[in-house]
């Protein structure tokens, strides 16, 4: 699980978003690579963030969330066939 406040420290000691270190700590390396090439979209990228940060961190725990209730619904249902799939 990501958390909120880590995504918005990166923000913060990435010189306001600009250097892009808060995309790599979310997973999002290509964006992050934008980020650090064009100091964060010249600014206007790294504004952005700012205030959608928090929405993009629910978005990725929820994403995750759902891959591991779905790896767990299939381990029970393999189980439940005795090991068959």
């Amino acid at each position: 699980m990501k958390s909120k406040g880590m995504a918005y420290l990166f923000w913060f000691v990435g010189f306001l978003g600009a250097f892009g270190i808060h995309r790599f700590y979310l997973g999002k390396i290509g964006t992050g690579l934008l980020w650090m090439c064009t100091l964060g979209l010249f600014g206007f990228g790294a504004f952005f963030d700012l205030f959608t940060l928090g929405s993009q961190v629910d978005a990725i725990n929820t994403k995750k969330e759902l891959k591991e209730i779905r790896t767990v619904t299939l381990a029970n249902a393999v189980a439940q066939k005795g090991g068959e799939v």
